[in-house]
């Protein structure tokens, strides 16, 4: 009889250790986990070497994908301010796109929802989303947004309220609106320290850090680790030589980044993705798989519009992972609000799907077309509305390319050409169309 009363107290304490370990293994995988979403400007997919660049060395991006999740088949709007509103806001540009260089007040961004889910949220590197002095001018006012009005805690900026310099002695606005020339300085090593420093005062709260990198935009001008900088500092200059050097020290302060989340113990709880926000400069020619491609920035095409996409979370996505589903700027939102288990805010629209069931190995929701309304409002650009695959697109003209095997969409497609299976899906691009409105 005393044995069996032994029995079950053990029984009873075995169970209770037990439920007590699992509760204490659901509470740590249900940690709010930090979140790095960092945008390189002007990057094509053609320009790192994990989608087989031939000129350019990015080591700790390839590495970055290597033990991550690269995805094949990303895509943004041809052009930057229509990007980065498209990326904040999970809507496409008929939405919301008020202007070139502007993001209207009154829409509610990633960094303001994580920011009420307790995140402390963080924007460095190019703003451009405030609107200019002769805009403002044109408006009666201020039309555009300061960083802390669209969810920003902390911020150390280019190109909000004055222009000046991206990169040698760059001109910066910091957290309280205290806008500065740095003399001497370089700007994306003014960024780095400054990320450097939130993630250190940061780690024992949930973090939400945007880095939208001034790195590669034009002017091309030597980098801090060329011997020709210094002369740089007296001669200004604007030649595409200087771009591959451009996207290495790019590569570099991604790498630091990730130096910096390990040496404070955040890296296995950190989702970081990388992407770029439009295609390369037209004036940049790149060695890609064996053939010159040239950058495309500006219009919709394969190579003004077909980004890298790089996600990395150690323990959470499986190393050496290639997606080839189709991904736009609008899944951004909703994707990083499902990764900190956050709902979308009631009567929030978003045009995006969640990709983060993908990353841990779900298949969860996929794309079947992208869809883009490009009304770009800057430059000699114009406007077209398109829908696409990896294989066909549509635009809302009328006309049709087979952009797998034409992807610089210089031969059109006669609809009367097209197979059955193929004439669905156009007609499929049709009805996307129609809706988007």
């Amino acid at each position: 009889m005393r044995k069996s009363c032994i029995y079950a107290i053990c029984m009873v304490c075995w169970v209770a250790i037990c439920f007590s370990c699992g509760t204490v293994n659901r509470t740590k995988n249900t940690k709010k986990p930090n979140i790095v979403l960092i945008m390189a400007d002007d990057l094509g997919y053609e320009t790192l070497g994990t989608y087989g660049s031939e000129d350019y060395k990015t080591p700790s991006l390839d590495k970055l994908a290597r033990e991550g999740m690269k995805f094949n088949h990303c895509y943004s709007t041809p052009l930057c301010t229509p990007s980065r509103v498209q990326l904040m806001t999970g809507k496409y540009n008929f939405r919301n796109y008020i202007g070139f260089g502007l993001l209207d007040p009154a829409e509610r961004t990633f960094g303001h929802i994580l920011q009420e889910a307790g995140y402390k949220t963080c924007v460095v590197g190019k703003w451009q989303l405030l609107g200019n002095e002769k805009q403002r001018e044109l408006a009666g006012g201020r039309i555009g947004s300061w960083p802390e009005e669209a969810g920003f805690d902390e911020y150390c900026l280019w190109q909000i309220d004055e222009r000046g310099s991206r990169y040698k002695d760059p001109t910066v606005t910091t957290t309280g609106r205290i806008t500065e020339k740095l003399e001497g300085a370089y700007g994306p090593d003014v960024f780095l320290e400054f990320i450097e420093n939130f993630i250190r005062q940061h780690t024992g709260t949930p973090f939400f850090l945007y880095y939208p990198m001034v790195l590669t935009h034009d002017p091309f001008v030597p980098t801090p680790d060329r011997v020709s900088y210094a002369d740089s500092l007296v001669h200004r200059e604007n030649n595409p030589e200087y771009f591959g050097s451009m996207v290495h020290y790019m590569d570099s302060i991604v790498g630091r980044i990730v130096k910096k989340l390990e040496d404070e113990k955040l890296r296995d709880n950190t989702l970081l993705l990388f992407i770029g926000d439009n295609g390369t400069d037209r004036d940049v020619t790149s060695m890609f798989s064996g053939k010159p491609f040239a950058g495309n920035k500006g219009y919709p095409t394969d190579a003004g519009t077909h980004v890298p996409f790089i996600a990395n979370w150690p323990g959470h996505i499986l190393a050496g992972s290639v997606n080839d589903h189709l991904v736009d700027f609008t899944d951004f939102l909703p994707s990083i609000l499902e990764a900190a288990n956050i709902r979308l805010p009631a009567g929030f629209i978003s045009d995006g799907l969640s990709f983060y069931p993908q990353l841990k190995g779900a298949p969860g929701d996929v794309r079947e077309w992208v869809f883009c309304h490009y009304d770009p409002n800057w430059g000699k650009f114009t406007k077209s509305r398109f829908v696409h695959n990896s294989a066909w697109k549509l635009y809302e003209d009328g006309k049709i390319y087979h952009i797998k095997a034409d992807p610089k969409e210089e031969y059109p497609v006669e609809e009367a050409a097209l197979s059955p299976a193929e004439k669905k899906v156009i007609d499929g691009f049709r009805n996307v169309l129609a809706t988007m409105q």
